[in-house]
């Protein structure tokens, strides 16, 4: 038989480890979601199969080319890459996207996110530029219409201007093979 005592003393007890029990509660959910495999990149998104959204953003100050406007994607397949100077990941996918600027079937267009000019021009003198039209976005807000979650994202619209498929995260060698590849190759058999 207990005494009210040893009743009172269980009780905070109790309360100072139910914080805990939370925790490990939720860290042990967290784990399962990280080791169950799911592709991070595969972030669903409300854009594809509808029209690409209307865009017009002017051209990055000090290189000769046009921003973008989306009315530029009707009629041809475009791969857009969301980027910016500041970002790592975009450095790292950047010789991906160099590569991909050599296959002269689809246009490459970068919407350069949150950045400053002059550091977005220097990060494309250094690495060079696999864009044929560069519009800046300094405020964020045409990236809300993409529903862009952060940078490196990247798009594909089909000549029907319409969003076929969104990478989050850098491209790598082996998610253009395995993924975007194919959605190019899909999109430009498709009749418009």
């Amino acid at each position: 038989m207990t005494t009210d005592s040893e009743a009172r003393k269980s009780g905070p007890r109790l309360i100072v480890l139910l914080p805990l029990a939370i925790f490990l509660v939720l860290a042990g959910i967290f784990l399962m979601q990280l080791l169950s495999g799911r592709d991070i990149s595969a972030v669903p998104s409300a854009l594809i199969g509808e029209p690409a959204p209307k865009t017009v953003l002017p051209p990055l100050e000090g290189i000769s080319l046009p921003g973008i406007d989306s009315g530029q994607f009707a009629g041809k397949v475009t791969l857009v890459n969301v980027f910016a100077s500041w970002c790592a990941p975009c450095r790292e996918e950047h010789p991906v996207l160099m590569a991909l600027a050599q296959d002269k079937r689809f246009a490459i267009a970068g919407l350069n996110y949150k950045d400053k000019p002059e550091n977005a021009r220097r990060f494309l003198g250094d690495l060079g530029n696999p864009y044929g039209a560069v519009g800046t976005d300094e405020a964020g807000r045409s990236a809300i219409d993409w529903g862009v979650y952060g940078v490196p994202e990247t798009f594909i619209i089909g000549k029907d201007g319409k969003v076929l498929f969104k990478h989050v995260g850098p491209l790598t060698v082996q998610s253009v093979q395995t993924v975007v590849l194919p959605q190019i190759e899909k999109a430009l058999a498709a009749t418009p």
